[in-house]
């Protein structure tokens, strides 16, 4: 399996319902294209529909921030990239980008993403295929090195 980076989804082709009375895509439908990205990668690392199911074992996200900075309008095709930044044996932290298929960088969404035993529901390590899977993940996506816009603080900026 190749785990190139950064990891991109397939396009998404935002909808009329996802319009707000501003002529742009509502800031709620960014979690939505951010989470439809994410779910792709989950995939890609085994941690999709089929593993809950068959192990029921899943991921719940603890954490997001998502900074939009360039909108995006009704018509518009948007992908997201995904880099691995850091992970150990209960959680995931990645770093998605939110690419207007013109290429320019739309929002960025940064995730703090819990390993989940469904039967508690409780917290609990990966089993030792998907940490497989995760340790060759985090050697291609860490040559990348940190991505530009994390851990952005939230603040009001003053003179």
């Amino acid at each position: 399996m190749t785990h190139a980076l950064p990891f991109r989804s397939p396009d998404q082709l935002l909808k009329p319902e996802w319009i707000d009375y501003n002529g742009h895509l509502n800031m709620a439908y960014y979690s939505v294209l951010f989470d439809n990205g994410i779910d792709v990668f989950f995939e890609h690392l085994g941690l999709g529909p089929v593993y809950a199911e068959e192990r029921k074992l899943t991921t719940y996200t603890a954490d997001a921030h998502i900074r939009y900075l360039k909108e995006i309008h009704l018509g518009d095709t948007v992908h997201t990239t995904i880099q691995l930044v850091d992970y150990d044996a209960k959680r995931l932290h990645c770093f998605a980008q939110l690419h207007h298929s013109d290429g320019w960088l739309s929002a960025t969404c940064e995730s703090l993403t819990l390993h989940v035993d469904m039967t508690g529901p409780k917290v609990a390590s990966f089993p030792d295929d998907i940490m497989a899977t995760l340790d060759g993940v985090s050697a291609e996506h860490g040559k990348a090195g940190r991505p530009s816009g994390m851990g952005q603080p939230i603040s009001i900026r003053r003179n």
